[in-house]
């Protein structure tokens, strides 16, 4: 299973792919939107990455209260272990 360090790697990755977010200025405590400025059509492609990664798809249910970067790494944790 990846470390929490492991999956906040792959979301800057990710984010500085996608979004062009400077990957430095991407950590646990983020808030995706007013700190990030991720939009909506941005998490779309944020869960689209999450669904490549652990095979599974993301249900709203487990995305809605996401705010923070650390929300998207325990999602994407609970996600592998399951």
């Amino acid at each position: 299973m990846l470390t929490q360090e492991q999956i906040l790697e792959k979301l800057r990755e990710w984010m500085e792919e996608l979004f062009e977010i400077e990957a430095e200025t991407i950590q646990f405590d983020s808030n995706l939107y007013s700190d990030l400025d991720v939009d909506s059509i941005d998490a779309i492609d944020l869960v689209v990455k999450i669904k490549e990664l652990t095979g599974k798809q993301v249900q709203p249910e487990d995305f809605k209260n996401v705010r923070t970067v650390q929300d998207v790494v325990i999602v994407i944790q609970n996600m592998l272990a399951e």
